[in-house]
């Protein structure tokens, strides 16, 4: 082996230089191959530590060189003219979309493509690299019903209907858990497959007291945060908030950042403008649209009614990946826009997530 001292761009170059001869081979055909004698060559740089190149030159052979790169990308601790370490790390994480398509009457629809679907972050055109009808990915659903004073004189009907809700909405792929909430907020049955759990988790229920609304959602979204697959929060409730241990853009920020859709279920007590609270509707209505949710009021069909379009639209949803390009350096929060372009995108309202943050980490779908 021999080496010699250079002088590179980055410092000092070293080269060492290794000769092998290989001995003749006869292979399974009973050809003999020849004696080779091959030469390595190895060029480190910065003290070397880093590998620059390396170069195997067959000596006795008619055929040309050839050279072998060392892709090293274990150029992960790189010694500087300091001593210091340098890190070098470049990730890109798959962005989940989950997306639901509605006509102009308010159904799903269904049926939709790839090539059916442009998706935008912060304004710039993206490449759909996951398509796929979601029907089948599994479903983690929190449902948080509101035990509050409130609205306790639906309390019985809404129990009812969160039972049979649970026994035609859980497949064996999917989870649930539920929720009870007013001073305070009660995990009454954890994820779970089986809706007899559910339904003994319901008889639990105890009415009265104040209402804890964002304490539920926060709740609710955080239980759901490390789940993989559609992340849904199901909440019954007038949308009062009286505990006051949290703001409305907190909780907001809290359930984008667990990728989490809240569907709600909004009780309205009091019908009479008087004595009807307008805030806490809006609050419902808005958390829905903000997350890719929906919003229904009980009032208009009866709760049973709710409960079936929540599964109508969680059953025909479409899930869109994507590898974001051109990320924006300055903003922390990235906006998303899905847009339906085939056949045509008239008559059509599309529902998802607005957004993610840059900081957090999506989870797997699967």
């Amino acid at each position: 082996m021999s080496d010699r001292g250079q002088h590179g761009l980055c410092g000092p170059v070293k080269s060492c230089t290794e000769e092998h001869t290989y001995p003749a081979r006869t292979d399974a055909e009973g050809e003999t191959s020849p004696p080779l004698q091959t030469r390595y060559t190895m060029q480190f740089d910065m003290g070397g530590r880093l590998p620059l190149f390396a170069l195997q030159c067959p000596v006795n052979s008619r055929k040309r060189q050839w050279t072998l790169p060392l892709i090293v990308f274990f150029v992960s601790i790189i010694t500087n003219a300091s001593g210091q370490d340098t890190k070098f790390r470049k990730e890109t994480n798959l962005v989940n979309v989950f997306v639901s398509v509605t006509d102009s009457n308010g159904s799903p629809v269904g049926g939709l493509a790839r090539q059916n679907f442009e998706i935008t972050e912060d304004g710039r055109t993206q490449e759909i690299a996951i398509f796929e009808r979601t029907s089948e990915l599994p479903l983690n659903l929190v449902l948080a019903i509101d035990t509050s004073q409130s609205v306790f004189k639906d309390l019985r009907l809404e129990e009812n209907a969160a039972v049979q809700f649970a026994a035609a909405i859980l497949r064996p792929q999917d989870s649930m858990s539920l929720l009870g909430f007013a001073s305070a907020v009660n995990l009454l049955t954890p994820f779970t497959n089986n809706a007899a759990q559910i339904d003994r988790g319901i008889g639990r229920i105890h009415g009265g007291g104040g209402t804890a609304f964002y304490d539920a959602v926060m709740m609710g979204s955080q239980l759901l945060g490390d789940k993989r697959g559609r992340k849904v929060l199901v909440i019954v409730s007038d949308g009062d908030d009286t505990a006051k241990h949290a703001t409305y853009d907190y909780t907001l920020e809290q359930v984008l950042r667990n990728d989490v859709a809240i569907y709600s279920l909004i009780d309205v007590p009091i019908e009479a403008s008087a004595g009807r609270d307008l805030r806490g509707e809006h609050v419902l209505i808005t958390l829905a649209e903000q997350t890719g949710g929906k919003s229904f009021y009980i009032n208009a069909g009866g709760i049973n009614k709710a409960f079936v379009q929540v599964s109508e639209a969680l059953r025909t949803q479409y899930f869109l990946g994507y590898y974001p390009r051109h990320e924006d350096p300055v903003s922390n929060f990235h906006r998303i826009v899905v847009r339906v372009t085939k056949p045509s995108a008239s008559g059509f309202n599309v529902r998802n997530r607005p957004g993610y943050y840059s900081d957090q980490n999506s989870k797997p779908v699967r």
